[in-house]
């Protein structure tokens, strides 16, 4: 039997996901001695289960679909899916990153890595593989999982979720997604473009923290793709029939039976902090994360948390975005809160939709009539004509005085054309930044600078500019 050894490093990272790996290597590349301990797979969810694989394999359905609407540009095709391949694909591309976030990458650079649970047993120690961790300060980064509704009968009924349908190597053939968020649109569109029938349940509406008149362009593409959307509808129960499962959903008062192959939950995710003995360490939490304060630190001021832990906006781009704060404020003492005004989302269907700041409704309920909305479409723009990429629409609300307050757009590459509104919110540009930028022609940057541009056009056309050029006419 082997006595406890004990660790004093500066910092303990608890949690081997984005959050945790971008706190640890930053730390120990400041010359801080960091552990880190990781009870799971190195990399979190967002290399094994979620951001890497989830695109890998939309980036495999939208070639497929590419390909079936290719005919419009002069090209007759079919596309064959080998779903093995595509399986091997998705697993091919999770081990070519692996190594970056690999215990011998973290090992070299200095930071002892722990695989082992961990447990507080004081407010200023915790436990892991037979060691004792007493370190200057703690971050807890262990991340989410996916959350698993209350519906009768759905405990006794195999399903997936994010965490077990990438092992799955054939294409189900009748797939039943259950929630209409980002992670259930996505995999819902994906697992379409490969071939598989596919419902969506979703008891509200799809995408609901988007603005709904994006969304309209998302739900018809995901209805021409032959997905069976059911919003507003509300799973009752869920049993197992031959051939595979069948839900009771209840919509408007009215019960129907939808039966497939497999199901899939996502329903949104949870904390993941069971098992840490929080309550030994002092650290307030909720079913909905740890509570910390603006500068991310918990009720024990010798414990930070951050990423998917906390809440809140669950994004790998966050989770780096806190982790600078950790490191500023931990490491150096200087004074750091976290802002998420401009914290950029983006859904990676087929057309992308992407939105930063606020929407139009919710700019509306802050600003009232002092709100500017405007728009344009991708079928305005020449490179999405010429690429045959129109269903899009780009929405930003401004003030009357041309202070951006949030940016939408659904459509190509959405996820790219966000970017400079990101940027001239972040240093509070206003909208004639946009609008008098020059944009290289012809690219579906463009979309831009037209919809900055029409902030201008009442002032540039009304009657004031008319009769200003009228009366400086007369002198020649």
């Amino acid at each position: 039997m082997t006595s406890e050894k004990t660790l004093t490093p500066d910092l303990c990272v608890i949690g081997a996901g984005s959050a945790g790996l971008s706190v640890a290597a930053g730390a120990v590349q400041m010359g801080a001695r960091v552990v880190l301990i990781e009870k799971g797979l190195m990399g979190g969810d967002c290399l094994n289960t979620g951001c890497v694989p989830s695109k890998a394999l939309l980036a495999a359905a939208h070639h497929a679909e590419s390909i079936q609407d290719s005919s419009g540009l002069g090209i007759r095709a079919e596309s064959k899916v080998d779903f093995g391949a595509v399986h091997r694909h998705v697993h091919e591309v999770i081990a070519a990153i692996a190594p970056h976030d690999s215990v011998e990458r973290f090992e070299k650079l200095g930071v002892t890595v722990i695989q082992s649970s961990a447990r507080f047993i004081s407010n200023n120690s915790l436990e892991a593989g037979g060691n004792v961790i007493r370190p200057r300060r703690f971050i807890i980064a262990t991340g989410s999982h996916a959350f698993i509704p209350h519906i009768e009968g759905l405990a006794g009924v195999p399903y997936f979720t994010n965490e077990t349908i990438f092992n799955h190597a054939e294409l189900p053939r009748h797939l039943v997604v259950l929630g209409g968020g980002p992670v259930g649109c996505e995999f819902a569109q994906a697992y379409r473009g490969l071939g598989a029938a596919v419902t969506l349940i979703e008891a509200a509406r799809i995408l609901p923290k988007d603005d709904s008149h994006l969304v309209s362009v998302v739900r018809n593409r995901l209805k021409a793709n032959g997905v069976k959307l059911h919003e507003g509808a509300t799973a009752k129960s869920v049993k197992s029939v031959l051939g595979g499962v069948e839900i009771v959903i209840e919509t408007q008062d009215r019960l129907e039976q939808v039966s497939g192959s497999h199901l899939l939950v996502a329903a949104g995710r949870a904390p993941s902090v069971s098992g840490l003995n929080l309550d030994k360490a002092g650290i307030d939490f909720t079913n909905k994360g740890i509570m910390v304060d603006s500068g991310l630190r918990t009720s024990n001021r010798r414990a930070y948390a951050i990423g998917d832990c906390i809440g809140g906006h669950q994004f790998t781009h966050v989770a780096a975005y806190q982790a600078g704060i950790v490191l500023r404020s931990a490491l150096f003492r200087l004074p750091s809160k976290s802002h998420y005004h401009n914290v950029p989302w983006v859904t990676y269907t087929n057309p992308e939709l992407a939105q930063v700041g606020l929407t139009e409704a919710a700019a509306r309920d802050s600003y009232g009539d002092k709100v500017r909305i405007l728009t344009s479409t991708f079928d305005e723009n020449d490179r999405a004509r010429a690429e045959r990429k129109t269903d899009g629409l780009i929405k930003v609300a401004t003030t009357s005085r041309g202070h951006i307050l949030g940016a939408g757009i659904v459509g190509a590459n959405a996820g790219e054309l966000i970017q400079p509104w990101v940027l001239a919110m972040t240093n509070k540009l206003k909208i004639s930044a946009l609008a008098t930028m020059i944009a290289p022609y012809p690219t579906l940057g463009e979309v831009n600078k037209r919809v900055a541009g029409t902030f201008y056009i009442p002032a540039l056309y009304g009657k004031r500019a008319r009769a200003l050029v009228k009366f400086l006419s007369r002198f020649g």
